[in-house]
């Protein structure tokens, strides 16, 4: 579903050159994501498979980032004055939860859990920026969508693994990964709603 949703952001950006109703701040906070969790990509090899899975998160994420700040045509479409969320007020409480609160206090287990954390929370400039404009495009209305849906199919699998697994326990990532599907729920009901109408989906302000 992640991966998904990068490949229709992604090639939408590059086949139209236009960025409106996608959120930079919301793409730089999951470049941070990726990278603060993706550090063992220095000192640990797992396998090819997840190396490259790995790095296509980041470099998607980045040539997004580009596209929407630097390309000549693409930056032009950008809705600067609606996309204007405090990420700090995101990143700096994450940021401390990841200090505080984690399974080890480590630099490494200290990033992984800041990015835990964050990743609940980084659709947020997104859904305020859809909010504000109202009207969504299908192809950006999906891929908010599939963002929700592979963390909603996470909550399916944890609780396979709960039920299956002695002894598995993973208080973090359930608690962050709940809050995270708990933010999308009026997205889903929306979206829902437009498919089954067959009509534009259209955020109330």
């Amino acid at each position: 579903f992640l991966m998904n949703a990068a490949q229709v952001l992604l090639p939408k950006i590059h086949a139209t050159k236009n960025c409106s109703g996608v959120s930079l701040k919301t793409q730089e906070l999951y470049a941070i994501v990726f990278v603060t969790r993706y550090l063992d990509l220095l000192f640990s090899f797992i396998s090819l498979y997840n190396t490259i899975m790995k790095l296509i998160f980041i470099g998607s994420s980045a040539c997004i980032i580009w596209y929407i700040r630097f390309h000549r045509v693409v930056s032009q479409t950008y809705d600067r004055e609606q996309d204007t969320f405090r990420v700090i007020f995101l990143i700096l409480p994450c940021l401390l939860l990841g200090i505080f609160i984690n399974h080890e206090f480590t630099i490494t287990e200290i990033l992984w859990t800041f990015s835990i954390y964050l990743e609940a929370v980084a659709i947020l400039p997104q859904l305020v920026l859809l909010q504000r404009t109202k009207n969504v495009d299908t192809l950006t209305g999906n891929y908010v969508f599939l963002l929700g849906g592979y963390r909603a199919l996470y909550l399916l699998n944890w609780i396979y693994r709960f039920l299956t697994e002695p002894g598995y326990r993973q208080w973090i990532v359930w608690i962050s990964g709940t809050i995270q599907t708990a933010i999308y729920c009026d997205f889903f009901y929306y979206y829902f709603q437009s498919w089954r109408r067959n009509e534009k989906l259209s955020l109330p302000s």
